[in-house]
């Protein structure tokens, strides 16, 4: 069963034209002159039940577009969108006891009142029974370790404290589906740690389905099995993050240091048919690169692992940099077009150093 379906989803907002000057600004009191803009632009997917999806996109993508919307806050432009089998914007009331939303930078917690108490508030909104709702505190006091800040208004809280205590407010109520906004923004490595390690139980115990918006992808690689990538309101990318890495990546980069007695001649001898270029750094040092394909780093090290390795080194592209390439290009074909070139370049520079080298060699 889908947890969220989004078909042909489209968002736009008038925005009004100001004027120059005590004219324009007289005239826009009496015709008032608006630009549209499109923050989603007819976008479609689905996301199973259990799924833990990343949202990503630069800043102005449509990312919290499509959250507000999927939440209920927004009315879509055009469009349908279903989630836990509601309209969030039609069947509000019955809708949001399913869902928990978690807004990085806006609290649902009571500013000047004990932490508890705005759990205890949380509880009647969301009409969950005491003896479940103490079953249900308990297990995230302990998880999120809050139980010496309970009785602290949430005003004098640190920012790390106050997102654990933002989570249990929006999974006091055991919801289904997560909507989770930059839920790490600001947050020290301990506590952004803590706070994905405790999403994965989560997901793992309830089969919680979350989506998750972030710039931060270190929390897509620890949490995520799918990413949907947005940008100018658009999904440019839909898949797996090993997908991902293994179609725009740029591949990996082997730096091998031998103890001797071995040329570039003889590495590529012993893995040819393998589609990897070798190239030569010093008289100890070599470098193959390995496009994501058929071979593999173990491959490469089976075939020369008795030419007296010395030392081993693996370069690998992060998904920083690829993500931050497909943007610079415009889109994911291109970027993948650029990932063809590149492996072209370095095959022609590593045959242009070859007759320079043997005849270094023969010397």
């Amino acid at each position: 069963m889908q947890a969220i379906e989004v078909s042909n989803l489209h968002k736009e907002f008038r925005v009004q034209k100001n004027r120059e000057g005590l004219k324009g600004a007289f005239q826009d009191l009496f015709k008032r002159e608006y630009n549209r803009v499109v923050a989603v632009d007819h976008i479609s997917f689905q996301i199973p039940q259990g799924e833990i999806c990343g949202y990503i996109g630069e800043n102005g993508a449509g990312k919290s577009t499509t959250i507000k919307m999927l939440t209920g806050i927004l009315i879509p432009t055009s469009g349908e969108l279903r989630v836990n089998g509601y309209v969030p914007y039609r069947e509000r009331e019955k809708f949001v006891r399913g869902i928990g939303v978690v807004f990085g930078q806006r609290s649902q917690l009571w500013w000047d009142i004990g932490v508890i108490e705005s759990f205890r508030l949380l509880r009647k909104v969301y009409r969950v029974p005491e003896q479940e709702f103490k079953r249900r505190l308990d297990e995230l006091v302990e998880r999120l370790q809050l139980a010496d800040i309970l009785n602290r208004p949430v005003r004098k809280l640190s920012l790390g404290q106050r997102m654990r205590c933002e989570l249990a407010a929006a999974l006091i109520h055991n919801p289904s589906v997560v909507f989770l906004d930059e839920p790490t923004i600001g947050l020290d490595i301990l506590v952004k740690t803590e706070i994905r390690e405790f999403l994965k139980e989560m997901n793992r115990t309830y089969g919680t389905t979350i989506l998750l918006t972030t710039h931060d992808l270190q929390d897509i690689e620890a949490l995520c099995s799918r990413v949907i990538m947005l940008d100018d309101g658009k999904i440019i990318y839909d898949g797996s993050l090993d997908s991902l890495k293994r179609r725009w990546g740029n591949g990996r980069e082997v730096v091998l240091q031998f103890s001797g007695g071995v040329s570039l001649e003889r590495l590529k001898f012993l893995t040819q048919g393998l589609d990897v270029v070798w190239s030569r750094e010093n008289d100890l040092t070599f470098k193959v690169w390995i496009p994501h394909g058929p071979a593999s780093v173990s491959q490469i090290l089976e075939k020369v692992v008795h030419e007296d390795i010395r030392d081993i080194k693996i370069l690998e592209t992060n998904t920083d940099e690829i993500v931050r390439q497909i943007y610079q290009t415009g889109s994911a074909e291109e970027r993948l077009n650029g990932v063809e070139e590149l492996r072209k370049r370095q095959e022609t520079e590593a045959a242009a150093k070859e007759p320079v080298l043997q005849g270094a060699n023969r010397t």
